[in-house]
């Protein structure tokens, strides 16, 4: 059983800045793409920014300049770093990542999300 679990959301004022978490666990082979995906209220769920194995970013053009993604294999865990949010930025934040295991061929898992909500 794979599992992504993200922290790190909360409250922030416009202009903050926020930092998120998201680890996977479980019996994984290899974790390929990571990535962070959002939804705010009454939009479909959004692509913010992927990260490959060796570090191969693509980001959404509202974030770049403003967010990044890295990862730290060792500890299987992605992270995305918001410098200067505004209340665009309001939404539930979802971990993305393709994992392989040792039971069955690579799959796409997500974590539970986490609520990041700017506002003064």
């Amino acid at each position: 059983q794979v599992r992504l679990v993200e922290s790190g959301g909360g409250l922030v004022q416009p202009g903050g800045s926020l930092g998120l978490s998201c680890a996977a666990s479980g019996s994984i082979f290899r974790i390929y793409d990571m990535g962070w995906y959002r939804q705010a209220p009454g939009k479909q769920r959004e692509l913010v920014a992927t990260i490959s194995r060796d570090g191969r970013t693509n980001k959404a053009d509202s974030v770049k300049g403003r967010f990044t993604i890295s990862r730290d294999n060792a500890k299987n865990t992605v992270y995305l770093q918001m410098n200067n949010l505004n209340s665009e930025d309001t939404a539930v934040y979802y971990c993305n990542a393709n994992i392989g295991t040792y039971s069955k061929s690579t799959s796409n898992y997500w974590g539970q999300g986490t609520q990041v909500t700017v506002s003064s």
